[in-house]
């Protein structure tokens, strides 16, 4: 059983910033990539920010240069430095892990960008 905590979301005033953070735990074999995807009202899932073991990136054309993904596969977390908010980017942020032997969710974490 694997499971992934978030914690960090909130409401912020646009231009503000925000940090969350993930944890997992459970049966964690060889991890692939960890990353970030969101998912705004009335829209689809969508990737936000990935990290692979070696260090690289890929990020949504929308957050580059705003947003930073962080990882650490020894501790099993991976945190997403989000400044510079938008109201576009109001969303529901799910963590996800990619490992041997599945890929796993974590419950989600509100992010609302208002004034």
């Amino acid at each position: 059983q694997v499971q992934l905590v978030e914690s960090g979301g909130g409401l912020v005033q646009p231009g503000g910033s925000l940090r969350l953070s993930c944890a997992a735990s459970g049966s964690i074999f060889k991890i692939y990539v960890m990353g970030w995807y969101r998912q705004g009202p009335g829209k689809q899932r969508e990737l936000v920010a990935i990290i692979r073991p070696g260090g690289s990136t890929n990020y949504a054309d929308s957050v580059k240069g705003r947003f930073t993904i962080s990882g650490d596969n020894a501790k099993r977390t991976v945190d997403l430095q989000m400044n510079s908010l938008k109201p576009e980017d109001t969303a529901v942020y799910y963590c996800n892990i990619g490992m041997l032997g599945g890929d796993y969710w974590g419950q989600g974490t509100q992010v609302t960008v208002s004034s």
